[in-house]
């Protein structure tokens, strides 16, 4: 495929580090966009703050750069005013689980059709190396220099227990499923949301001595376990391992199409009374 027509080229060379997974995941959104043949300008890009959020600065689709934690909520809105237009949010376990957490669980909780891509790195990559929501118990950022002492979300968990339709995680090593994923989770009417876990070699490698962006990649490969196998595995078998591919596909109700039910009952209870 032809990469260069999707990429505003005038902002290049990129920010991301040299072994970060992010550039693997904007190809894979790319990929699948292609694949599915949608117009670049029916295409709508939303991101907040963070290193995934400079992914809008980089395509040539509609795009907006919001407030850090916000993106959910301005592609809430723009769904609303244009439900007709493919709507995408790129984020990162910071921004869409820390400031951004009640946005996520309600965007999921009311089903509307938008796919989210989440980077995560398990830490705050382009401000200094913070701990965030997905920092493992004992893993040190520079907020925490003797390591993490909260519990870790459960990212994919959280969104399925909130009521996405369709959720699904990946690796940045496995960047052909990938593909695969996020065209599933466009094509799904309403809330999807796909995990990628994308290494931090800068930050949160450094601080944790986990060698380069390569070997953290590979470091993926060994810990990946596809959900068919993880299903017959033990809990403390999936210790430490990463369970990847389609965890839920669930047909509910959407929330533009009930808001546009309610509105027509209401219409016709009014024009009724009349």
């Amino acid at each position: 495929m032809d990469y260069q027509k999707y990429l505003r080229n005038e902002n290049f060379p990129h920010i991301w580090c040299s072994g970060c997974g992010a550039g693997i995941a904007l190809k894979a959104i790319l990929r699948a966009i292609d694949d599915l043949g949608i117009e670049q300008d029916d295409v709508a890009m939303v991101s907040g703050i963070g290193c995934s959020s400079r992914t809008t600065g980089y395509v040539d689709f509609n795009t907006i750069h919001t407030t850090h934690g916000r993106p959910l909520t301005f592609a809430t809105g723009l769904k609303m005013a244009r439900p007709d237009m493919t709507v995408l949010v790129v984020t990162g376990d910071g921004d869409a689980t820390a400031i951004g957490g009640n946005h996520l669980i309600h965007a999921a909780r009311r089903n509307i059709d938008m796919t989210v891509i989440l980077y995560n790195n398990n830490i705050y990559g382009m401000t200094g190396g913070q701990a965030s929501p997905t920092t493992p118990l004992g893993d040190i950022g520079t907020t925490a220099p003797f390591g993490a002492v909260e519990n870790t979300f459960d990212i994919s968990g959280l969104v399925i227990a909130a009521g996405a339709a369709y959720v699904a995680r990946c690796t940045a090593f496995h960047a052909k499923l990938l593909d695969d994923l996020i065209r599933k989770g466009i094509e799904k009417k309403g809330f999807s949301l796909i995990e990628v876990m994308a290494p931090c070699p800068t930050a949160y490698g450094k601080l944790n001595k986990k060698g380069s962006g390569a070997k953290m990649i590979l470091d993926q490969k060994d810990a990946a376990v596809r959900i068919a196998k993880a299903e017959k595995m033990t809990a403390e078998e999936l210790e430490e391992k990463i369970v990847i591919g389609v965890l839920v596909d669930r047909d509910i109700p959407e929330y533009i199409q009930s808001c546009d039910a309610a509105v027509a009952q209401a219409m016709n209870a009014r024009n009724g009374s009349a």
